[in-house]
């Protein structure tokens, strides 16, 4: 099919969502945070891998495009909390949907599930 997809289509239904949830840990942000308000410590416990740069960046690009919000509270020392916006909620099926192929392909390949994600939002 001419021109489905390539990167200069930008009307592209599949590009526009890895566009919005395809960052390094993007997904994995979007995951902790559904039904929850997060600290940016209590992210990068959930997260250990993503460095302190990579995840400020990555909840930055999440807020830019209206998935989270940010709110400061104007304390001594500031108090920062993420939760989804409604639109980041709407991700939710997709979530649970990766969640549940890379659980089954994990089991097909005999690999245990040691992470720290749960199926707590069905």
């Amino acid at each position: 099919m001419p021109g489905c997809c390539d990167h200069t289509d930008l009307n592209c239904p599949v590009d526009a969502t890895i566009r919005l949830i395809g960052g390094k840990y993007k997904a994995l942000i979007l995951w902790h945070l559904v039904g929850n308000t997060l600290r940016f410590g209590e992210l990068k416990r959930l997260i250990p891998r993503a460095t302190p740069k990579m995840l400020t960046q990555q909840l930055r690009e999440l807020e830019a495009d209206s998935l989270l919000v940010r709110t400061v509270y104007p304390e001594v020392p500031p108090r920062v909390e993420y939760e989804l916006t409604d639109f980041g909620l709407s991700l939710k099926p997709i979530l649970n949907a990766l969640y549940h192929w890379g659980a089954d392909y994990m089991e097909q390949q005999q690999l245990a599930i040691t992470c720290s994600m749960e199926l707590t939002h069905p």
